[in-house]
């Protein structure tokens, strides 16, 4: 089991060598396919009434849109060319308005094994990047890996990896998109904090879900940790530090009030502190 079809998505040309570059080592390391989807976003809503707008200004708005696809598109083909023969890859640009992102995003993120994006908070991060994260797993139902700010080489993550396990659908869901990972890493632990003492798992916390991957290969063992800190997220990037992780594999959760799909807090705040790549799905 591989990701033989990875699906990766730039809208920053200063950021697009850095994500291309861990996903095409990646695909390699997968003998998968990378596929780059170069996107310009026009912030513009022309359903909406813009007091004082104009013709001239709509038409602004898309030209620099425009004008970003070729910058990514430039970026891409660089990075592409330093990955080497080995890669397998087909890239594409496109326009989009950013109300218009999550359908376009959504199917193209569908047909992918995996999606690989560059982490969506941070300075200088734009709107559309957490959109792209959204519309990946909560329309395209794919998975994701969000990779950090610092510059990886995606095909050698993920040899030491943190399960958060809450016993939800969301997070089982996770951990079986993740198995191709999961079954080639050096070692996981099954992370679980502040266990509740009526449920299901009381008497053994994590022990059927290490079961079943110890029978798929995976070199599992449970961790069970008290919640010494606010916040859920804090136990377990400190974990991932304890542990020297490269990886956390967590289900996504969103809430649909405002938006489609707003991240919901724990995994928001997860990303915005995430010092090592994060696998999520829903």
């Amino acid at each position: 089991m591989a990701y033989k079809s990875i699906l990766t998505i730039c809208t920053d040309p200063l950021r697009a060598p850095q994500t291309v570059g861990a996903a095409a080592s990646l695909a390699i390391a997968q003998d998968g396919h990378l596929d780059v989807l170069a996107l310009g976003v026009d912030h513009s809503q022309i359903g909406y009434s813009y007091v004082g707008a104009s013709v001239a200004l709509i038409q602004l708005l898309q030209d620099n849109a425009t004008a970003d696809v070729t910058a990514v598109e430039a970026a891409v083909k660089t990075a592409m060319a330093a990955a080497g023969p080995a890669l397998r890859w087909s890239s594409e640009g496109a326009v989009a308005m950013i109300g218009g992102l999550a359908d376009i995003v959504a199917l193209r993120s569908r047909f992918a094994d995996l999606v690989v994006l560059a982490k969506p908070y941070g300075e200088k991060h734009g709107e559309e990047e957490e959109a792209i994260v959204e519309s990946a797993m909560f329309e395209g139902q794919t998975p994701v890996l969000v990779l950090p700010d610092a510059a990886l080489d995606g095909g050698k993550i993920g040899k030491r990896i943190v399960i958060a396990w809450n016993q939800s659908r969301e997070s089982l869901i996770a951990i079986r998109h993740a198995m191709p990972f999961l079954q080639a890493a050096d070692q996981v632990w099954i992370t679980i904090i502040d266990p509740p003492h009526h449920g299901a798992e009381r008497s053994d916390p994590g022990g059927a879900l290490c079961q079943m991957l110890v029978r798929q290969g995976v070199k599992a063992e449970v961790s069970v940790l008290a919640r010494t800190m606010p916040r859920i997220s804090d136990v377990l990037g400190r974990h991932v530090r304890d542990m020297d992780a490269d990886m956390l594999v967590m289900g996504a959760y969103g809430h649909s009030r405002f938006r489609e799909a707003i991240l919901g807090g724990a995994t928001r705040n997860m990303l915005e502190s995430a010092e090592v790549a994060v696998f999520m799905a829903h």
